[in-house]
């Protein structure tokens, strides 16, 4: 009976102190809640940039190789020995400069021959000739046949014809002797040389090779999606394109050839580019990286791409508005290098939230992370068009 009692009293007393602290509780907890239930949502809290205006060029990056203009290996085009070597490894050469004596005396031996044979020929007919001139004569004065003349005229030309035969033989013995004479056929630097003085070489024998090195070519590829813009520049005039090795400073050339047809199981199509070479900083097999600038885009929009948004609703950036509102502003994309991005649909003078976008709503509040900035940062530095892929 008397724990009853005193549970009673204890339930009692509980009630009692619930009701004192409703009674007493602090009234700020309404207001709590009748701002969640239908108060004002507070601003978000962003970072903008200003957008600038500036000449975009539009740069496409490729890996290349350095290749030569021309190439050639040597080798004789008859069978001999070598006589002398003219030439050291690494020399520079220029067109027609000697390069190797073969030994000659064999085809100097035929072209005297063939000398003598035109010199008897030449004696021939002009024995001939005279006896066909006094045959004239007497056949005038009816002392020889017709059918004497006949056969005397076909004798001179026959002679004649030996003797064309026989300079045409002489000239061919001449083209054989100068074959043992093998000579520059470019300027360029003399490679490895593979033999000596004594050495029988035959045609199949390489003798050295010839690279010419100024000017040179550097070969690369560019995705076949940058095709259209490579025909169009190249189209509208030269083409320049930017070529460094290693850490060296880059060098300028021309667009000088694009392939006929894209590869289909890479997706890119072969182009060449031609450079002055006459300190020799390109050298052939090198790796070379490339840029190619197809245009350029005059007084472009430049955003940060990190203010850029892709949904299914299409890419677009917030803008702030002077009420410190966010604006939604379609824009589209017209190039993209490093942090940024030459945009259209903007004016040039806005200001674009590039943090705190995630949580934006069309026309929501904001409020400037920074508070002591008037959201004037520009994108000027990250802006200055660099090596980029292609678009």
């Amino acid at each position: 009976m008397k724990n009853k009692k005193f549970l009673v009293l204890f339930v009692l007393a509980a009630g009692v102190a619930a009701a004192a602290w409703y009674l007493t509780r602090p009234s700020a907890a309404p207001a709590a809640d009748a701002g969640r239930a239908g108060g004002a949502q507070p601003p978000t809290v962003v970072n903008v940039v200003a957008t600038v205006r500036q000449d975009v060029p539009v740069v496409l990056q490729a890996t290349g190789t350095v290749t030569p203009v021309s190439s050639v290996d040597l080798h004789p085009q008859t069978t001999s020995t070598i006589r002398k070597v003219h030439i050291r490894e690494g020399q520079f050469v220029k067109q027609g400069e000697l390069m190797f004596s073969l030994d000659d005396r064999s085809d100097l031996a035929n072209v005297d021959k063939a000398q003598a044979q035109i010199a008897r020929d030449r004696a021939a007919l002009a024995d001939l000739e005279r006896q066909y001139k006094r045959s004239v004569e007497l056949y005038e004065q009816k002392f020889i046949a017709q059918s004497a003349l006949e056969t005397l005229r076909s004798q001179v030309e026959s002679a004649r014809a030996a003797l064309v035969a026989g300079q045409a033989a002489l000239q061919a013995e001449k083209v054989a002797a100068s074959y043992s004479t093998i000579r520059a056929p470019m300027a360029g630097r003399v490679g490895a040389i593979n033999v000596f003085p004594g050495s029988l070489v035959q045609l199949a024998t390489s003798l050295t090779t010839i690279t010419q090195l100024d000017p040179i070519n550097v070969a690369f590829t560019v995705p076949e999606a940058a095709l259209g813009d490579l025909l169009a520049a190249h189209k509208a005039g030269k083409v320049t394109v930017d070529a460094s090795v290693g850490a060296a400073r880059p060098v300028s050339g021309t667009l000088s050839f694009i392939d006929n047809t894209v590869d289909p199981l890479a997706g890119a199509i072969r182009a060449k580019a031609v450079f002055n070479n006459r300190d020799a900083g390109l050298w052939p097999g090198q790796h070379a990286t490339t840029h190619i600038t197809v245009q350029t885009l005059k007084n472009a929009v430049v955003v940060p791409q990190a203010a850029i948004i892709i949904n299914a609703k299409g890419t677009f950036v917030y803008v702030l508005d002077a009420d410190q509102s966010a604006r939604f502003v379609p824009v589209t994309r017209l190039h993209a290098w490093g942090t940024s991005a030459a945009v259209a649909g903007l004016a040039g003078d806005e200001k674009v939230i590039t943090e705190g976008k995630q949580n934006l709503r069309p026309g929501g509040k904001v409020r400037l992370a920074d508070a002591g900035g008037d959201g004037k940062r520009r994108v000027a530095d990250a802006a200055k068009p660099g090596p980029v892929a292609a678009k």
